[in-house]
């Protein structure tokens, strides 16, 4: 044997060991394996049991914690196998059934099958159902027409389920991936009554771990979840109401990342090398509802007079700070349908005293305004913004009283109609407009608890929207929906004020932490470098 075979077996060799190397991803994986995140927010979670809460801080922990049948792709809005391998529909769209995956457990240990899918649906369905009335309302159930839509929910076999529905609904699959209908451990159910909300057990990338409310829920990795274990040991969610603390704490290393900073703070962030701002355009509106069920905000004019009395591109300059734009419709321009041959109503406050001269109010009136008491993708500071439009109304004679609650408190209120005139907002569930318009401003969405929290109660729109609904012709869908747009913009239930970006500060230690347009289930892929 010559040199030159011996250099050619030694290379083969080095060759083939880093090849072994690389492959096995021990390298890699050894480097990103381990840690704790800790994740800053505004507010706390209102509640754990996906059916029953309607909040974003109750969502982002959940997403976290369970499965839903088909899940939204990573930084996208079309779908991907969830706890359901696959799944078909009838050529009539009224029958879908789901083929289960079969080697999944719950955090509790018990198997996870098609009984259980068939137990945490038919729950907020039938209302027979042993643990209907357990819990509170399943207003997402009932606002997105599942409740009308749905006839029946039945297990096939042990690993297959249908799901029938009454006539035909084109969001369908893309309504059955949001949070409120992830699947939850039956035997948990049974076993906490109305208090599973505070024991959640799911089969997410994470498990519940402890929550000391107002402070902080602690979540730890499932070392058995069917997707792969997350490469964070644990996640914190800590609760910190004041936007410049949570920077400073994020500035200090106590957090590794935080949502809503201030927009004054923007410049600070971005010269500070420890830190990375992450944004994309967002899936959100804000909004002032006024209640039409309280005079003299069931007068038309009156509520043209409050939609002309406020200067949004200044709100949008100095609270936003240029992260945001004026809003004139109830959806988007990042979604499909949008109208923008609509003209939104113009700030001029002599012609807001004029109308509300005309309504029968030419020295004003007192009313309340309820301002959010935690920040939100879309209201980044709802006391500073209640304070401008406070200044603003007066200009016009409108005096208001400034109200405020904590944020299930809150939630809880308006849903039932107590307060006047109120800032709200929407973030996207899915990538279709039947997600705001229905959820926001449906006829069956007014019925208290409501999501619909305007009462605004519209046949018109109410057709159109059914009408949307039923037809799976997308030219058609967005025909529709660009008539109920201008159906919200002749009656002006709201004050649309803005569409936010969506914002996160991190440290830059945190890799592969991308944004979602829809969910927060970005923590299954992120990891700390060390």
């Amino acid at each position: 044997m010559d040199t030159k075979f011996y250099i050619r077996v030694f290379l083969l060799t080095a060759l083939m060991l880093s090849c072994m190397v690389f492959s096995s991803g021990y390298t890699d994986s050894h480097l990103k394996r381990g840690g704790t995140l800790i994740f800053g927010r505004g507010g706390d979670s209102v509640g754990l049991d996906p059916a029953l809460e309607e909040d974003g801080e109750s969502f982002k922990v959940c997403d976290n914690i369970y499965d839903t049948l088909v899940e939204y792709k990573d930084g996208s809005t079309e779908l991907e196998p969830g706890l359901a391998k696959s799944w078909e529909s009838s050529e009539d769209g009224l029958t879908w059934t789901f083929y289960l995956r079969e080697d999944v457990t719950f955090h509790d240990g018990t198997p996870f099958n098609a009984e259980a899918v068939a137990f945490s649906l038919n729950r907020q369905h039938d209302k027979t159902h042993p643990f209907h009335k357990v819990g509170g309302s399943y207003i997402y159930w009932i606002a997105t027409g599942l409740a009308e839509i749905v006839d029946k929910i039945i297990v096939i076999d042990e690993f297959t389920v249908q799901i029938h529905l009454k006539t035909a609904y084109a969001p369908f699959i893309y309504t059955i991936a949001i949070t409120p209908f992830s699947i939850v451990s039956p035997t948990a159910v049974k076993k906490w009554g109305n208090e599973f909300s505070n024991h959640p057990v799911g089969t997410g990338p994470f498990k519940f771990v402890q929550w000391d409310r107002g402070d902080k829920i602690v979540l730890e990795a499932n070392d058995t979840y069917w997707g792969g274990r997350p490469l964070l040991d644990r996640v914190i969610f800590r609760s910190i109401p004041d936007n410049s603390v949570r920077l400073i704490e994020l500035q200090q290393g106590s957090l590794h990342a935080m949502e809503f900073p201030n927009p004054d703070d923007l410049q600070q962030i971005q010269d500070d090398a420890t830190l990375e701002l992450l944004s994309q355009p967002g899936m959100s509106i804000g909004y002032l509802a006024m209640n039409m069920d309280k005079p003299p905000l069931d007068s038309l004019k009156v509520r043209l007079a409050i939609n002309h009395a406020i200067n949004k591109s200044a709100i949008i300059e100095h609270l936003y700070q240029g992260l945001g734009i004026p809003a004139k419709n109830p959806i988007p321009p990042t979604l499909w349908g949008y109208n923008d041959s609509i003209e939104d109503y113009t700030y001029d406050p002599e012609l807001a005293k004029q109308l509300l001269a005309e309504a029968g109010y030419p020295n004003g009136f007192e009313t309340t305004l309820w301002a959010l008491p935690v920040p939100r993708p879309y209201i980044p500071d709802g006391r500073a913004l209640a304070e401008v439009l406070q200044s603003e109304l007066r200009n016009i004679g409108v005096e208001t009283k400034i109200v405020t609650y904590d944020w299930g408190t809150y939630l809880e209120k308006t849903k039932n109609g107590e307060h006047d005139i109120a800032m709200l907002g929407w973030s996207a569930d899915l990538g279709d407009p039947d997600n705001f318009l229905y959820f926001l401003l449906s006829k069956s969405s007014a019925e208290k608890p409501a999501g619909n929290i305007a009462f605004y109660r519209s046949d018109a729109m109410q057709n159109v929207l059914e009408q949307a609904r039923a037809t799976t012709d997308r030219g058609k869908r967005i025909s529709l929906y660009q008539e109920a747009q201008q159906i919200f913009h002749k009656d002006v239930p709201w004050v649309p004020l803005a569409h936010a970006k969506q914002i996160l500060v991190i440290n830059k230690n945190v890799k592969d932490l991308k944004l979602h347009p829809l969910k927060w289930r970005y923590f299954r892929h992120i990891w700390i470098e060390k």
